[in-house]
Parts: C-alpha cells; sequence; structure tokens
C-alpha cells in the first residue's frame, strides 16, 4: 500500500467525520448561542441553564439526522471493507 493510498484513506475518513458531525455541532452552537444571549440579557448565570438545552437540542438532531450519519457512516464502512483486499495486498 503507498503512503498516497493511506493518505486518502484517512482523507476520506476525516472528512466522513466532519459531514456525520457537522450537522449536531451546529446545533450544539445554535442553541448554545441562544442560551447566552439570553443569559446576557437577563443576567441569569445558571451553568444548567446551557447544558440542558443543548443536551435536548443533541439529542432531537440525533433523533432527526440519525438515519443520514448511519447511512454516510455504513458507506464509508462498506466502501472500506469491500476494498480490504486492495489495501492489505
Amino acid at each position: 500500500m503507498t503512503s498516497e493510498a493511506v493518505i486518502s484513506i484517512a482523507e476520506r475518513g476525516i472528512m466522513t467525520v466532519l459531514i456525520v458531525c457537522g450537522p449536531l455541532l451546529l446545533i450544539a452552537l445554535v442553541v448554545g448561542l441562544i442560551i447566552s444571549i439570553f443569559q446576557a440579557a437577563t443576567q441569569i448565570q445558571e451553568q444548567t441553564l446551557a447544558f440542558v438545552p443543548k443536551i435536548i437540542a443533541v439529542l432531537l438532531g440525533i433523533i432527526f439526522f440519525g438515519p443520514w450519519m448511519l447511512s454516510k457512516m455504513l458507506s464509508y464502512a462498506n466502501e472500506i471493507f469491500s476494498n480490504l483486499t486492495r489495501f492489505v495486498g
């Protein structure tokens, strides 16, 4: 296996991780920003006020984006396993 092939596999893996995690990270970012603006406007500095809504939003995001995320991960895993003989040989 050449170094270019290893780099290509690693690059595809990193891109898959970023694509799969991206929607959940964006949801957490938006909800965190909204909560921070609310906390700054009301001067409420309760720490659980920031974490609980983010956890709920990310769980809802997993429910909504879960099938799509799973299909992306399975597609990548299927590609890796189907070309395994080419990588090892």
